[in-house]
């Protein structure tokens, strides 16, 4: 999954934990790649759990679960926010989405194969 907001690839990373952050942003489960963490505000951009209004948020399953607080579903903010409006019906495709594709189409055949 590239970072939602440069959509750069992460990495798999050395020894340790990932710099790597993950959130929820309108539903959707993202991950900001270090670069974006310290040149912009990303954590304004998070969902909040309509419980305790934490940040820390994760999608599983199609359900959204604060590790805050443990509110789960709508309870968290998921139902609510995934169909909000301006909220869109599925994640808008980025290259990694169109790179798949072309592989796809690469291997099964099909148009531009």
């Amino acid at each position: 999954m590239p970072c939602y907001r440069c959509d750069r690839r992460q990495t798999d990373p050395g020894r340790g934990a990932s710099p790597w952050k993950r959130g929820v942003v309108r539903g959707a489960q993202v991950l900001v790649c270090p670069t974006c963490q310290r040149e912009h505000d990303w954590v304004a951009d998070l969902d909040r759990c309509a419980a305790c209004r934490s940040t820390r948020l994760v999608r599983s399953l199609g359900d959204t679960r604060c590790l805050a607080c443990g509110a789960q579903g709508e309870q968290a903010g998921g139902a609510a926010q995934d169909t909000a409006p301006g909220a869109p019906e599925q994640p808008v495709p980025g290259p990694l989405a169109a790179d798949v594709s072309a592989a796809l189409r690469k291997v099964f055949g099909g148009p531009d194969a």
